[in-house]
């Protein structure tokens, strides 16, 4: 159960089909942005549902549970959800109860649960393929930005240190994505138009994004809310140094260690780090070893394991304890 699907083309889309694809070979999947007993025919024989986020899949999880108190049901927790809409909606939490098991984003997620239901979260880190890593210029160095213009994603911060380094002629930015805020828009288009060093691309085709994020020297993730991003996945698995803001979704994919954090909010951070990257001879370097380090964490490989074993075995003991079916 995902609230968006393909025509959407966004993170919930993303992680449903690719899920769907990983659990083919041992079940059948349907791929639904909703689901309501008066909607499916006779023949339909779901032995379990996955839903993706608490409030916006709220309505298919209480008339999944009303119809089938005793089949098993797992949530996929988002960003919004961890991060704002299981503090204060009503339907969210009420999503958290009817779960029988929780999934969460990133490595930090079930710190944000209520003590009470962290025994039933799992993590399951998002994948992607690997990408060798490209030769760069020295010439100059290339950042690079990938996401929505939206308030989640902070781009705010990423233009103020544009502005901030307008003296560096040597330090460029290319911004991907479509303005689902035209007020933000605005502001990179008159940024783009006034400073010949950020360049807005506007949204991309996800290999053309994956292309420039491969090319670049650094990416930079400044978001305020994050369930685990999956640029960030991408950037580790193409050999691409990330720099992100301190919150748990960034954090539970980069590592409590990693060197590349600023605070929310803080473009002189973020200006500092950058700075560095081009002026510090070893900092690229010494990132892109972090990274290595954690990448195997987010090949298919070890996603599709974690979802196995969560389904196969997590789910099975967890629906014993409560008396619920296993899933077949």
């Amino acid at each position: 159960m995902t609230p968006a699907l393909a025509d959407a083309n966004n993170g919930n889309w993303q992680t449903a089909h690719r899920w769907a694809r990983m659990l083919q070979p041992a079940y059948r999947v349907r791929l639904a942005s909703h689901w309501d007993k008066e909607d499916v025919g006779a023949d339909d024989e779901a032995s379990m549902m996955i839903a993706l986020h608490a409030r916006r899949s709220a309505p298919s999880i209480a008339a999944w549970r009303a119809a089938h108190p005793r089949r098993p049901l797992v949530l996929a927790l988002t960003g919004t959800d961890l991060y704002r809409d299981i503090d204060v909606d009503a339907s969210a939490q009420q999503s958290l109860a009817a779960a029988d098991l929780l999934i969460t984003l990133n490595e930090r997620g079930a710190q944000r649960l209520p003590p009470q239901l962290r025994a039933k979260c799992r993590v399951v880190l998002q994948s992607c393929s690997a990408r060798a890593p490209l030769a760069k210029t020295d010439k100059h160095l290339r950042v690079i930005a990938v996401g929505h213009l939206r308030a989640e994603k902070d781009p705010r911060t990423l233009f103020r240190a544009v502005q901030r380094l307008a003296d560096r002629t040597d330090i460029l930015f290319d911004h991907v994505g479509t303005a689902l805020d035209p007020a933000l828009g605005q502001e990179a288009a008159a940024l783009a138009a006034s400073n010949p060093q950020y360049r807005w691309l506007g949204g991309l085709p996800h290999d053309a994004a994956r292309r420039r994020i491969q090319a670049a020297h650094l990416l930079v993730q400044p978001s305020v809310m994050e369930g685990g991003a999956h640029t960030v996945i991408e950037a580790i698995r193409s050999g691409t140094p990330v720099l992100a803001s301190r919150i748990d979704g960034n954090l539970g994919l980069l590592g409590d260690d990693y060197e590349g954090i600023f605070e929310v909010g803080d473009d002189a951070g973020l200006c500092e780090l950058i700075r560095r990257a081009r002026d510090d001879g070893t900092m690229l370097a010494r990132l892109q070893q972090q990274l290595a380090r954690r990448a195997p964490l987010f090949s298919p490989e070890a996603e599709r394991a974690s979802l196995l074993r969560i389904l196969l075995q997590d789910l099975p003991a967890l629906s014993q304890a409560s008396g619920t079916p296993s899933p077949s």
